[in-house]
C-alpha cells in the first residue's frame, strides 16, 4: 500500500468542534509570534505522535496540494 493512499484527508475527529474550540483557546491571550511559536511546537509534537517520515512527508505534499477555502 502507498504512503500517500493512507492519507486521510477527510474530517476524521471524534469531536471537531471541541479540538477547534481548544486549539483557538491555546492562542487566547499570545502574542503573533507567541502564537506561531505554539503552532510549530504543536506540529513537531503530533508529528512525533506519527514518526513516520515517509507518512509525514506526503502529509506535507497534501498540504502543499490543498486548494484554499
Amino acid at each position: 500500500m502507498k504512503t500517500e493512499a493512507a492519507i486521510k484527508t477527510a474530517p476524521n475527529f471524534q469531536d471537531a468542534d471541541a479540538f477547534y474550540e481548544c486549539l483557538l483557546d491555546a492562542h487566547q491571550g499570545l502574542s503573533r509570534e507567541q502564537s506561531e511559536l505554539l503552532n510549530a511546537r504543536l506540529i513537531l509534537i503530533l508529528a512525533n505522535q506519527l514518526g513516520d517520515t515517509p507518512l509525514l512527508q506526503a502529509c506535507i505534499a497534501a498540504a502543499r496540494q490543498a486548494e484554499p477555502a
